[in-house]
Formats: structure tokens, sequence, C-alpha cells
């Protein structure tokens, strides 16, 4: 098997002229330290056919469309998403969008999600790990999970630099390190405030193969053993995690994806690139490193490429393709909730004994 049907990229960014004006305007030049790339639809064809990418599913990066007026985000949402659609119906098949919202501010970003969603063909809905100090997870949220659960979204989490990043004290571009720890930050307060419990129909993607998650993944579970999560978190925490996906975006190394080997199932792995943040030379670089990785057999690397992301996004499927349904995630079962209750006096010791 081959990956001659062409790559899906699931981390791919554009720069709309109306962000790029927004940012202009606020005298911002640099995303984390990074400068932002000059970027036009023909840069993103051009790397694709480069990479034998067939789609690439567009979102907008870091800082969002938040710059501390809630009018010009909403306006700056809308346009971003209206603009993404067009380059949609321009390059049919081959382009795809997650809709940005105008966040944190619950109210506007369900009404844009819906509108982007039933309206503009979004493939999906972006949100950052973090927005003003907002993660996801936070209850300020549970209307938007709500309205995304119900059609089963498809969300991609970008990291963002949250104020502690900003403020570390270390003269070092917030997107070697502080990103992952935005992402990482993320996903474990999703987990951890019931959020991936009450809504289990939105399939998560984490960027940056999900930062620090995977090496960290059972010292995380160890929250199993403190009462709060364990009401929370009733089905383990090991198991919300092995739920997210995981895109290969400046991760294609052994190190990183030997961890998400022995964490999730293949099929939660998907090829990312992070262009143009991660300039076309990088993006090739990628690809060669894919392709050498001996950790997987040929078959897992064309679902990494191309066959894990038709689950999610069968809308690009191609001929007589076969997609894998993806799994049905339900409530706490009846045999979990019995070990949970037979544990709790356990746990509600342990905390005791820790002073809570």
């Amino acid at each position: 098997m081959t990956i001659q049907s062409g790559r899906i990229d699931v981390h791919h960014h554009l720069i709309p002229p109306a962000f790029i004006s927004a940012m202009e305007r606020h005298g911002i030049r640099e995303v984390a330290g990074a400068p932002l790339p000059r970027w036009k639809i023909e840069d993103t064809i051009a790397i694709m056919d480069v990479c034998s990418t067939q789609t690439a599913i567009l979102s907008l990066s870091a800082p969002g469309v938040y710059f501390g007026d809630i009018e010009e985000a909403v306006a700056l949402a809308r346009r971003c998403n209206e603009f993404s659609a067009l380059l949609t119906e321009q390059h049919p098949g081959r382009i795809g969008y997650f809709a940005v919202l105008p966040m944190p501010f619950t109210q506007y970003a369900c009404a844009e999600a819906i509108h982007a969603l039933d309206n503009l063909n979004a493939a999906g809905i972006v949100l950052l790990g973090s927005t003003e100090g907002k993660f996801l997870g936070d209850p300020q949220f549970d209307e938007l999970m709500a309205e995304l659960d119900r059609r089963k979204t498809v969300v991609f989490v970008h990291p963002n630099l949250h104020e502690t990043s900003k403020n570390i004290g270390l003269d070092i571009p917030g997107f070697l390190m502080e990103f992952l720890c935005d992402t990482t930050r993320a996903a474990l307060n999703l987990v951890l405030s019931g959020t991936m419990e009450r809504y289990p129909n939105i399939r998560w993607i984490l960027a940056h193969a999900g930062g620090f998650l995977p090496y960290i993944a059972w010292r995380l579970s160890l929250a199993n053993m403190m009462a709060p999560y364990n009401t929370t978190a009733p089905q383990g925490v090991l198991t919300y995690i092995k739920r997210f996906y995981f895109d290969t975006a400046l991760s294609p190394s052994p190190y990183a994806l030997g961890a998400l080997r022995e964490l999730v199932e293949p099929s939660h792995i998907l090829f990312g690139s992070d262009f143009p943040f991660a300039p076309a030379i990088a993006s090739g670089m990628q690809v060669k490193a894919l392709q050498a990785n001996t950790q997987f057999d040929e078959k897992t690397r064309y679902g990494i490429n191309r066959g894990h992301a038709l689950s999610l996004f069968p809308q690009y499927k191609s001929g007589n393709e076969v997609v894998t349904a993806l799994p049905v995630y339900g409530p706490e079962s009846l045999g979990n909730r019995v070990r949970r209750m037979l544990i709790k006096p356990v746990v509600t010791l342990a905390d005791h004994i820790r002073g809570k």
C-alpha cells in the first residue's frame, strides 16, 4: 500500500488578508516568537504537490481573532471563515478548513460555530488551548461544548501562549517549548474537568503530537486516586487520553512517535505539516522522516498519511476507498461505576492522608 492516493494534512495554516490587517493594526509581527510568514493559497498548493498531499485542512494559528475588542473578534472570525470557505469552493477536494471562533466569548463562539458548520461547509473547528487565560475545559465553555457535541464535531486544538508562558522569564521563543505546555494543559483540563465524559461525541485532534501528554500520561493517570477526578473522569484518565487524536506536525522523530505508538491506537495518529510556519524545506524533511520511520509497518504509515484521517473526514475519500467507522464512546459503564464506588473509600482515605 502506498501514499499514491495523496496525504491528508490536518495541521496546515492559512493567513487570511483580514487577519494580516488585524495583526498590523495591533502592531503584532510575530506568533510565539516566530515571524508571521508570507502566505498565499498558491504556496499551499505548491507544497502540497511537492509532498504528495491531496487535501490540506487549513486553520488559523495563534493568537486567534481576539485582540481586545469583542466586536472586532466576531467580525474577524466571520471574515476569516468566509475566506476559507471560498478557498474550499475554488479548490474542491484539495482544501478544507477548520473554522475559527471568537473565543473566549461563548455566546458569539456558538453562533459562529453553528454558522460555519451549517452554512460554510467547515470540516471542523479550531480552538486554541487557552485564550485570555481560559483553558479548554473551563465551565465557561460548556454551552459551546454541548453545541459541538450535538454536531459530532472534529475539533483541532492548536496551542497559544498563556500569560504564565509569556512571563516565565526565559529568553526562548514560545513556539519552541511553551506552545507544547499550552496543548498539554488544555488536554489534561479537558479530561479532569469532565468535559470529555460529558461530551463524548467531540473528536479532538491535538497539535504537535499532543505536546508532552504522551510522555507524562502514566503520571497523569495518578489523578485516578484523587477523589474529585474519580468523579469527573470516572472511566480513568488514560481512557480519555487514548481518545485524543495526535498530529505529527514538527514531531516526526522516532522519540515522539515511539511514545505515541505505545500510548494510542495507530488510527489516532494523523499527518500534519504546520506549513507555512514550518517552511517548505521543513515540510519536506517531515515527510522523509515519516517515510524512513521503521516503527510502523507500511500499512500503518499509509494510515498516518491518509487512511486514519478519512475516518474523521470521509468527505475526502476517493473512488472506492473504504473508510473505517469511528468508535462510539458512551457514558460510564455500570461495571466501571461499581468498581469506582468500591474504590471510593480508598481514594477518600488517600486524600485524607495527604491532608486534602
